[in-house]
């Protein structure tokens, strides 16, 4: 067999009948809003298999639960106030948004490491840096979602037993900001941890052991330090755990009654260390699933 001829290709494309595209070019936009919305969508089971929708609509009802008996408490007693106010309520109940984050965080990202798809993704107009705002922002909206049902179904239930309407509207909106701040808190932990690992069942074990060590000992330095150093001192100790830090935030900013009232900062360099920590654990999580996916794929 001869040579090939210089300045002659090696391979040829051959037409062999595939039907060409011809139709618009959504773009980077389109898959990155797509991916997210597939993230939400996801997380509630929608357009997956019958199975996968149990646990967290189960989770839901019961999250909706004690929400319930509150509104009915209050229509049958004719009290003038709720007996757990909106932004108390995710605080309050914070085992199962825990539950509800530790099942969908490798959900969302686990099955795509473990299907090795990512470069398929990245095929795509759209970048790593994009793919993880997606799973991190439609993780955010999903437990966002979470929490803002039953906080609503309380608000509803308030204007139904005629308690004052500027304050029921005022509570409610300050129950879906400290919701929103909580739900991108707790999506930027558990999507990370869940992103170092390829296998779902050891994601929610890990998700779920970090958040209740956390919560152990942040519980334990609150208390003590608080008592034996000064309530100053202790309120640091909610550092550790991103209930107790929303609390003490939404305690500061929005003057609401904390949960814990040993975690609310009492002084404007607490209060600054507490937003600052905040924003501090989004970044640095956001930061590790960066470095995380400049590894994963080969594209």
């Amino acid at each position: 067999m001869s040579a090939p001829a210089p300045n002659t290709p090696n391979g040829v494309i051959h037409d062999i009948g595939f039907r060409h595209y011809d139709g618009p070019r959504l773009g980077r936009g389109w898959a990155f809003r797509s991916l997210l919305w597939e993230t939400v969508r996801g997380a509630y089971g929608l357009g997956r298999p019958a199975k996968s929708r149990i646990m967290p609509w189960l989770l839901l009802s019961f999250f909706m639960v004690p929400a319930l008996v509150i509104v009915i408490v209050a229509i049958v007693t004719g009290d003038d106030a709720l007996a757990v106010s909106y932004t108390q309520y995710p605080l309050t109940v914070s085992l199962l948004v825990t539950l509800f984050a530790a099942g969908r965080a490798p959900y969302a990202v686990s099955r795509d490491l473990r299907n090795g798809v990512i470069p398929l993704y990245l095929s795509r107009p759209i970048t790593r840096r994009d793919y993880v705002l997606a799973k991190f922002a439609g993780l955010s909206i999903a437990i966002f979602i979470f929490i803002a049902a039953p906080i609503t179904l309380m608000m509803v239930g308030a204007l139904l037993a005629k308690l004052s309407v500027a304050d029921t509207v005022l509570g409610w909106l300050g129950g879906l900001l400290m919701g929103a701040l909580l739900a991108a808190l707790i999506a930027a932990i558990t999507v990370t941890i869940a992103a170092f690992t390829k296998r779902r069942g050891l994601g929610v074990a890990a998700i779920l052991t970090v958040l209740l060590i956390a919560t152990g000992m942040a519980a334990i330095i609150v208390d003590t330090v608080g008592f034996h150093v000064s309530h100053t001192a202790g309120s640091y100790g909610a550092l550790l755990e991103p209930y107790m830090l929303i609390d003490g935030i939404g305690a500061s900013l929005l003057g609401v009654e904390a949960v814990n009232a040993s975690v609310e900062p009492t002084n404007a360099l607490g209060i600054t260390v507490f937003i600052a920590w905040y924003f501090a654990v989004i970044g640095g999580a956001l930061a590790l699933l960066f470095a995380r996916y400049k590894k994963v794929g080969g594209v």
